[in-house]
């Protein structure tokens, strides 16, 4: 098994009878956590019209997060880019990595993070997306490069500033994209496990070298939940279990505490399509997720685990991140 990275991902996830204000302060605090632990970063995830999330104005709170914390990386997990024009988003990191030098990432989806009516909103074009991604990314890369320099439209800030970019994906398309551009590639485990195999498979037997990126890089996403004990562990899940019972129904509302009993809320076939969009979900205590991270990475032998948790306590939330460096360093050592 070869080393491996872990980093967080955090949606902003806004709990009922919470404020935005709380939740943004519980996000600083968990990347402060993480940075104790020596997590390798953390990403923000963009999302709209969602009460559950508030991460929608993700550079501003990318912003807020490095400015809060010293050394760890931040970044998008992922800036959705035909969401926006390139050179704003090459303004906005070229921003941010001017402010935090050698601390920001920019990883990029070409998904809408939302539904149809909001991602029309946006301005997005879906009869073009397959088409405005890749093309976008090329523009990002010449507005970051240091010969657009003479060119008639050049991002301040921005120009000449190495922001490493990553492919984000949840379905093939994008490890194709990113195998054939030569960048790292992050797949969203956590919501959606079906293809994660044969997207790493595409991407490592297609990946051609680029001065981005030598070699295939692969973060998997998965979600985490870990306690002191398997059964606090798997109360706790339930948190994360209504919330997916939430988006089968289109129910938007705020993350609610966990609950003694999923079978008073979820009928079989929920259940049957929550535990399928969950199968890559870490529950349980410190010897149950070292076994979990282990059997992962015998079968995926990725570089880096990005653990998103959706645990309604935030005293546990950060709890569950340090199990998780404990459990890694274990499998690691072992």
């Amino acid at each position: 098994m070869q080393n491996f990275e872990i980093s967080v991902l955090d949606l902003a996830p806004v709990k009922k009878d919470k404020t935005i204000h709380d939740t943004f302060q519980d996000s600083l605090s968990l990347a402060n956590h993480a940075e104790s632990l020596d997590y390798k970063r953390f990403w923000l995830a963009e999302h709209h019209n969602m009460e559950s999330i508030a991460s929608s104005a993700t550079s501003v709170l990318i912003g807020f997060i490095a400015n809060g914390t010293k050394k760890i990386r931040v970044g998008s997990g992922g800036i959705m880019l035909p969401n926006h024009s390139s050179l704003v988003i090459a303004e906005q990191f070229g921003t941010l990595e001017s402010l935090f030098p050698g601390r920001i990432d920019l990883g990029l989806g070409r998904a809408p993070g939302t539904d149809g009516l909001t991602a029309q909103a946006l301005g997005r074009n879906p009869a073009i997306i397959n088409q405005q991604f890749p093309r976008q990314i090329l523009e990002l890369q010449k507005y970051f490069s240091k010969e657009n320099s003479e060119a008639l439209v050049r991002a301040i800030p921005g120009e000449g500033l190495d922001i490493p970019l990553y492919i984000l994906g949840s379905s093939t398309d994008s490890a194709f994209l990113a195998a054939e551009l030569g960048l790292p590639y992050a797949f969203a485990g956590h919501f959606a496990p079906e293809q994660m195999e044969m997207a790493f498979n595409i991407y490592r037997q297609n990946f051609e070298p680029s001065k981005y990126c030598t070699e295939p890089y692969i973060i998997a996403c998965i979600n985490g939940v870990a306690a002191e004990t398997s059964e606090e562990a798997h109360k706790m899940s339930t948190t994360l279990f209504q919330a997916f019972i939430n988006i089968i129904r289109n129910d938007r509302k705020p993350f609610a505490p966990p609950v003694d009993e999923m079978d008073d809320i979820w009928s079989p076939m929920e259940k049957s399509m929550v535990l399928q969009k969950l199968r890559y979900t870490f529950i349980g205590d410190q010897a149950e997720i070292e076994e979990q991270i282990k059997s992962f990475q015998e079968k995926f032998n990725v570089n880096e685990l990005m653990i998103n948790s959706h645990i309604y306590d935030h005293q546990k939330r950060l709890n569950s991140y340090t199990i998780f460096r404990k459990a890694k360093d274990a499998v690691l050592n072992g």
